[in-house]
């Protein structure tokens, strides 16, 4: 069941893109994981080399049936091996849909860059116009990752 709700573009740390301009990932993470994930068998060479990076509080989320789980990705020397979840996603912007997924490193093998437990990051295509504070429409299937409302 495809959930609807409204979220707000939030900054990231910019790791995944490589703005941060961190000298081990000069082309960004989401650029050498890549080729770790083809492996696997998903594919995300249609995507922005990045992650758009959305709050969704008043929600926050719970893991149920990931679309892709990949377990103790060595992708990197500076690192130990990650787990990684993918969640499919769609994002509503200015009367068109984007495609794409929910990355998620997992919270218990991640090291650097740990996200609030109320943000998500998007690997989509290029959305153009998008501005951090603008809010989106985002449609989240609940059978992969079940959203819950905080009071």
């Amino acid at each position: 069941m495809m959930t609807k709700i409204q979220a707000k573009v939030i900054p990231g740390y910019g790791a995944a893109s490589g703005k941060n301009q961190d000298q081990r990932y000069p082309k960004g993470t989401i650029s050498v994981q890549a080729a770790f994930f083809e492996e696997r068998g998903l594919d995300l060479s249609s995507f922005f080399k990045g992650t758009l990076n959305i709050d969704i509080s008043p929600y926050t989320f719970e893991i149920k049936k990931p679309k892709h789980f990949f377990e103790q990705v060595d992708w990197s020397e500076h690192i130990p091996p990650e787990n990684f979840y993918f969640f499919d996603i769609s994002l509503f912007h200015k009367g068109t849909s984007y495609e794409g997924l929910i990355y998620m490193p997992d919270p218990k093998t991640k090291t650097e860059h740990v996200q609030q437990t109320t943000t998500l990051e998007l690997v989509l295509p290029k959305v153009a116009g998008l501005e951090y504070g603008q809010e989106v429409s985002v449609g989240i299937d609940q059978g992969q990752l079940q959203l819950n409302k905080r009071n």
